[in-house]
């Protein structure tokens, strides 16, 4: 198939078809880039610290300069790719991420690096939704959730080995080569795609309004505003450079929803979050990623910098949590649509907090087998029970024709709570700009820090237990003939819920006597 084709067949192409398998691994190879670039940069802290001669702001800032970004980008970079074409887009981004990255490996200095990364997360906003969009509209009806399935397992793959990748580089070639690693995927990823993904967009896109820029970029400004203040508060003080950015990034946040409320055609519509489970399931999302955020931010620098790791065995130390969720991420869907939503989502994060404080032992002298492994081992028992529900309650929370747009905003929050809370843990653990380069004032600022994670993840899981019920998980009344249930059934990801366009499957075998959805409803494959 030549480049010049501008739609798939009619029907849409077959997952087994040559054409199919070239597709699904176009789609792998551009979010694994993304999924490898989310895992493999924190290994690689400590040594870009001591390369650049960098404090712990530099290294957050290179961290949140690229979740700044993708996340405030990533709704807007779905519908780009509806209007303008999806392969189009995917391969903007593909290409965008590239030579971000390359910018990243040949940085000379902090700056140039934190910027680098910021371009970064703007090629990973657009190719990062766009790798789903073309299995949904380039592979037949029958054949899409396979391809889905496929398309979250590869990638769940790329996410779990992406820390062991990272800190075998890290230790070799250096930390530089972390960057340079996306240049060679991008070279097959582009020919590829040109030759044998057939181009799609939405039918009706050229007839729409418009898109939301100045919603997009009023919330990336205002999230800036806010890091910015919470990352120079430790140095800063209470000074004009730190309060400033507060507030212009408070007040930008207000304008933001004051704009989102009178558009026509808002990124982030309003209404959805009058749906009370959606609202409530999101709150349980922003609490839960927060505290990943931050935790797999410090764990890195305290396997490295206090327990006496290389980047290499640190990075293979973090492989527990993401291989449980691969292996098991199925069957904790399965168990939610059983037992409904509640029971996991409140128990899921309980555990994850107490895998949290047990890390608060992993230190001077730690013992991988008794200190560092039961942590991580009772972390990821905890992400296992709750992310695969989790994304089940938020498809299930809207209308089928909703799903894709619910599960870009859960994401994007997600992305968003991770970055306030890399920017923000610091301060309010009290780590200096220069701890990380001490094991004793680095290791006594985790054990603080560990208890705030538990506690948002507490926190968390009481809103899922007083918000979230099991026996109608629809908030339209009466209750619709679909219920939409997710396609992605692998998932490891420990930065972001997996994007999930739902797939929508018949109730009326399912309803009980008196159209009440039964209790579990809200299951995944």
């Amino acid at each position: 198939m030549s480049a010049r084709q501008e739609s798939p067949p009619p029907d849409g192409v077959r997952l087994t078809s040559a054409q199919g398998r070239w597709v699904l691994a176009t789609a792998v190879l551009g979010s694994g880039m993304a999924m490898l670039d989310s895992t493999v940069v924190n290994v690689a802290l400590p040594r870009i610290g001591e390369d650049l001669n960098a404090d712990l702001a530099v290294l957050q800032w290179t961290v949140t300069a690229y979740m700044l970004t993708l996340s405030s980008l990533i709704l807007l970079g779905g519908a780009l790719g509806d209007r303008f074409g999806r392969r189009r887009v995917f391969v903007i981004g593909v290409v965008w991420f590239a030579v971000a990255s390359l910018l990243c490996g040949l940085a000379p200095h902090a700056g140039v690096l934190i910027a680098a990364r910021a371009l970064q997360g703007v090629g990973g906003a657009l190719l990062t939704p766009g790798s789903l969009a073309l299995i949904q509209a380039v592979f037949h009806p029958d054949d899409r959730a396979r391809a889905v399935g496929a398309w979250s397992g590869l990638g769940g793959v790329a996410a779990a080995v992406g820390p062991f990748i990272g800190g075998w580089l890290v230790d070799g070639a250096g930390w530089r080569w972390v960057f340079f690693l996306n240049v060679p995927l991008a070279a097959v990823c582009v020919p590829v795609a040109l030759r044998h993904v057939p181009e799609t967009r939405e039918r009706d896109a050229r007839e729409r309004r418009g898109f939301d820029v100045p919603g997009a970029v009023l919330g990336a400004l205002a999230l800036a505003g806010v890091t910015y203040a919470l990352i120079a508060a430790p140095g800063g003080g209470a000074s004009a450079g730190v309060i400033l950015p507060a507030v212009i990034g408070v007040l930008l946040g207000a304008l933001f929803l004051h704009v989102e409320r009178r558009r026509p055609d808002p990124m982030l519509p309003p209404a959805i979050f009058g749906i009370r489970l959606f609202s409530a399931v999101n709150g349980v999302t922003v609490c839960v990623y927060a505290a990943f955020g931050g935790f797999f931010f410090l764990a890195v620098l305290q396997l490295q910098v206090v327990v006496g790791y290389s980047a290499l065995q640190a990075g293979t130390a973090l492989l527990p949590t993401t291989v449980l969720m691969l292996l098991l991420s199925a069957r904790s869907g399965a168990l939610g649509q059983r037992i409904g939503p509640r029971i996991p989502l409140t128990v899921g994060p309980l555990l994850c907090a107490a895998g949290m404080l047990l890390m608060t032992r992993a230190g001077r002298g730690a013992s991988y087998l008794t200190d560092v492994l039961p942590a991580l081992v009772v972390l990821g028992a905890g992400m296992v029970t709750l992310v695969a529900p989790l994304t089940s309650t938020v498809l299930a929370s809207v209308d089928v024709d909703r799903a894709g747009l619910a599960s870009g905003i859960n994401n994007a929050a997600a992305r968003a709570a991770s970055l306030v809370a890399v920017a923000a843990l610091p301060l309010l653990a009290g780590i200096g700009p220069e701890a990380y380069r001490s094991a004793d004032e680095f290791g006594a600022a985790f054990r603080r820090a560990m208890p705030l994670c538990a506690g948002i993840l507490v926190i968390g899981a009481l809103i899922a237990w007083l918000t979230v019920r099991a026996p109608v998980l629809r908030a339209a009344e009466p209750a619709p003939a679909e219920r939409c249930h997710p396609e992605c059934v692998y998932h490891c990801g420990v930065s972001a819920p997996p994007l999930d366009p739902g797939e929508a499957r018949a109730l009326e075998a399912e309803r009980p006597p008196g159209g009440e959805e039964p209790a579990g409803g809200s299951g995944s494959r």
